[in-house]
């Protein structure tokens, strides 16, 4: 799927919304150096950023969302395709960088890319290892749309937010799961609470296992919130049996956080050591 028919989409679509008081739960000290998944999951994709400083993310893998019209969320920045905002920075990251400067109507840039046309996956092991920015209004997220999402539209596609993070609020994430009937502020999903720490001081890993009628979510390797098709609300649909594809990006402001205020500072980078997808080994 192409850029150009992507972006028509996207200016309608209401994703990451989500209601911030629903399903929190608080648990103890995450460590941040989890071993690697175990024998069961085989290695199927993946990107370890590795290049020289200022390259952009692979365009074999990657596909820039080029835009500033808000995304369905009131987002304020515009999402470019320049290496000030999308860049590996020499030391195995990719950094995605939002800015606070005058670009094309908006007062922010940042980025956001996909793997449409690229790579798509119906179930297994989805995972990166992240460094959060931090600052209010700052809204980084790592998840992924159904892959037929041009054809059927949001939320009928399916929407699986393996991480979205509110900067203002630097010790919780949340795993979230959008579909028709249980979508925006209805999704299903939980926060994570870390206690004694901030997921912007050091790397985390984010992930989902996905499985034929069950959807896990893990941060550092553990597990916080699961759910099946028996939690949807009466007469909802599963929708979660078809490719998906991946998504990173980093938003400033939005109907989920609210904008940036006096105290965030500029720039803020989510930094990436990798994109990992695994399936069940045979």
């Amino acid at each position: 799927m192409t850029r150009l028919r992507l972006l028509p989409w996207l200016a309608a679509l209401c994703t990451l919304a989500c209601d911030p008081a629903a399903n929190r739960s608080i648990k103890p000290d995450v460590p941040n150096t989890p071993g690697q998944p175990g024998p069961e999951w085989q290695l199927v994709w993946q990107d370890e950023f590795d290049g020289p400083a200022g390259t952009p993310p692979s365009p074999e893998r990657w596909v820039h969302d080029v835009g500033g019209h808000g995304w369905g969320n009131e987002q304020l920045e515009f999402d470019t395709d320049r290496p000030e905002n999308a860049s590996l920075d020499g030391t195995g990251n990719l950094v995605i960088t939002a800015r606070k400067e005058s670009y094309s109507g908006r007062n922010y840039t940042s980025a956001r890319i996909n793997t449409s046309g690229r790579f798509e996956q119906t179930y297994g092991r989805f995972e990166a290892r992240i460094q959060q920015p931090v600052g209010r209004g700052i809204w980084p997220a790592f998840w992924m749309l159904g892959a037929n999402v041009g054809e059927v539209g949001w939320p009928e596609c399916g929407e699986i937010d393996i991480m979205e993070y509110r900067g203002q609020l630097p010790a919780i994430t949340r795993g979230s799961l959008h579909g028709p009937g249980y979508s925006g502020g209805n999704n299903l999903g939980s926060e994570f609470v870390v206690s004694g720490g901030k997921l912007n001081e050091d790397f985390h890993v984010y992930a989902v296992e996905w499985e034929p009628n069950r959807i896990r979510w893990l941060l550092d390797g553990k597990a916080f919130f699961e759910t099946t098709p028996a939690r949807l609300p009466a007469g909802a649909r599963w929708v979660f049996d078809k490719p998906h594809f991946i998504i990173l990006n980093v938003a400033v402001g939005g109907n989920y956080l609210g904008p940036p205020d006096s105290t965030t500072v500029f720039p803020q980078q989510m930094k990436v050591d990798y994109v990992r997808v695994y399936t069940r080994a045979p």
